[in-house]
């Protein structure tokens, strides 16, 4: 079995044919809405890649760069499109008037993203190129050993070469070997470390979007889905008290948009720096007790890391928080809410389902 990720084969060939599919639509742009939004902004999107001193891909990644209407910019993960809805057609786009231009918004996405990206696949790389290069000088130099090794028994015998011409051929066959096992070692040593240098290269724009409020964000149906931002950040602070208290190690992931908002691991007694239990959670706060609802993204990873992923509710944060934690939580029966990209349950499904 093969492990189909990014970089490999059939994983590129997908994802350029994807890229030729949808790209007069990323020309042309487009606009979502987001329930969560209150303001306009801006999304380019990006692609590059790093690569090695001899021209090898090592990795490509998608980018986005998110513009405020005052101007700022912070690079986002493409997730954050799932958890958006497409406007109608004829709908409006913001802007550009007095927004940076397009150079500004490429220099922030190689400070703020393509340098940090580079230095870990440079990381990984020099690791990676380390082992190779350990490995391939035992492997060339045992073979060049076990040459000069035949030399040394035909040139211990007795008879010269004039007087043996086989003797003469074999020991031309193994200076031959010896100078192109030789040949070999210089240059993979000379190619491995120019494999050590990595340069980011093929930044590409692919093309722009707006996201604007959901217009039915306030409607009866949708605003109990808005997230209310202190009533979230009293809910997290709870989730990591609550799991420091039970001796864990907690990280904030939660501007990543990966589907979750914290990894919370459980150390070794005997060495800290090793998990041996690790939790993806994601956090929910809610002022009382009502349903709770999951985005798009949220629901997908969900449903990817099964009994990985768990779900911290919080209720009763304006008053006492109470947690109740679901593990694998995908397999409560959610519906979806097409019209906002989200899926919900009732608080009473939580409240029996959580531990």
């Amino acid at each position: 079995m093969d492990w189909v990720t990014p970089g490999h084969p059939l994983f590129e060939v997908v994802r350029e044919d994807l890229l030729q599919s949808v790209q007069p639509d990323l020309e042309r742009g487009s606009v979502f809405y987001d329930v969560q939004r209150t303001v306009p902004a801006r999304l380019d999107v990006y692609s590059a890649a790093i690569r090695d001193g001899l021209g090898n891909i090592l990795h490509r990644r998608l980018f986005v760069v998110e513009t405020s209407m005052d101007g700022s910019l912070a690079v986002r993960q493409p997730t954050l499109f799932l958890d958006m809805v497409p406007a109608p057609a004829g709908t409006e786009a913001g802007t550009d008037d007095g927004l940076p231009g397009g150079d500004v918004v490429e220099q922030a996405l190689i400070e703020r993203a393509l340098e940090p990206f580079l230095e870990e696949i440079q990381q990984t790389r020099l690791k990676e190129i380390d082992t190779i290069s350990a490995h391939m000088e035992i492997s060339l130099n045992e073979l060049i050993h076990r040459q000069n090794l035949r030399m040394a028994e035909l040139l211990s015998g007795n008879q010269s070469r004039e007087a043996n011409p086989l003797l003469a051929a074999n020991v031309k066959q193994v200076e031959d070997k010896i100078d192109e096992l030789n040949s070999r070692l210089e240059k993979r040593r000379k190619e491995i470390e120019r494999e050590r240098f990595c340069t980011i290269s093929d930044i590409q724009h692919h093309g722009r979007g707006w996201v604007l409020p959901h217009p039915e964000r306030a409607t009866p149906q949708i605003a109990a889905m808005v997230k209310d931002d202190e009533i979230e950040k009293k809910a997290i602070q709870s989730v990591i008290a609550h799991e420091e208290a039970r001796g864990w190690q907690v990280t904030s992931v939660e501007s990543e948009n990966r589907g979750f908002d914290l990894i919370s691991r459980r150390p070794h007694p005997e060495d800290p720096e090793t998990a041996i239990e690790v939790r993806f959670i994601e956090v929910k706060g809610r002022s009382g007790i009502g349903e709770v609802a999951l985005t798009t993204n949220e629901f997908r990873t969900a449903e990817r890391l099964k009994k990985d992923f768990w779900l911290y509710v919080v209720f009763s944060c304006a008053s006492t928080p109470q947690i109740r934690i679901v593990q694998d939580p995908a397999r409560l029966g959610w519906e979806p809410l097409v019209i906002i990209e989200h899926y919900h349950v009732g608080a009473k499904v939580i409240l029996e389902a959580s531990e």
